[in-house]
């Protein structure tokens, strides 16, 4: 089937082509008016010449461009913290949420910022004998400023002192809860078991969360990640 046109068809045209195409559209329309009487045996061919240049010019090639592909991306940002500056002296402290805030080592002058910042409880890991822990300083200084103090110690970790600690952390009395050790190494390992078994985290994001606090330990990590694994 051949399709006839007319002149006026392509002044029309012309008013809404693509500007790459107008050549095009001029070449054959003198072709036509040099040839009236083969007209319409250069339709379909002007036709096609148009068809292919708006495709150049519109990109209609089936491919998205740079930019669309580029909106489409997400970028992993890892776990969102609270922003929040810890209190003077305190070492790698995390503003996990509302109710809980993680750190390493934390003097004892930090108690009473701690307290006016809504905390009711502090935990702590370290034991007695580590290299500046001043545990029974700290323990005194939490207790005047009217904060609970509860000692779990520990330098290897065992499932009693998990379950120490997950008994202690849910309860609600307890909140808000700031956790500590020396680093946040043994914290991050226990909050890892924590997310896990009380908050229903899956293992990736819980170990992500967990190192982002201060989880380093090659050996916590194995505990803490067998732990969640069995049926403790």
């Amino acid at each position: 089937m051949i399709v006839y046109s007319h002149p006026g068809w392509y002044g029309q045209f012309l008013t809404q082509a693509a500007p790459l195409a107008i050549d095009e559209v001029r070449l054959s329309h003198t072709m036509l008016q040099s040839k009236p009487m083969q007209q319409s045996s250069y339709v379909p061919t002007i036709i096609g010449v148009l068809f292919v240049s708006l495709v150049s010019v519109t990109g209609c090639g089936g491919e998205s461009s740079p930019q669309s592909l580029s909106n489409t991306e997400t970028q992993d940002t890892g776990p969102s913290f609270q922003t929040e500056e810890g209190p003077e002296g305190v070492r790698n402290y995390t503003r996990v949420d509302a109710t809980v805030a993680c750190a390493g080592a934390t003097p004892p002058e930090a108690m009473a910022e701690l307290r006016n910042r809504g905390f009711t409880t502090v935990i702590n890991f370290r034991t007695g004998g580590e290299r500046g822990a001043t545990v029974d300083a700290g323990q005194q200084a939490a207790e005047e400023a009217g904060l609970k103090y509860i000692h779990i110690p520990f330098r290897e970790a065992t499932a009693e002192v998990a379950e120490s600690f997950l008994e202690a952390v849910a309860d609600p009395t307890n909140q808000p809860v700031y956790i500590h050790c020396g680093s946040a190494n043994r914290v991050g390992a226990m909050w890892l078991i924590k997310r896990v078994k009380q908050d229903g985290y899956a293992v990736d994001d819980a170990l992500a969360e967990a190192e982002a606090i201060g989880l380093s330990s090659a050996a916590l990590r194995e505990f803490a990640l067998d732990y969640v694994s069995t049926g403790n």
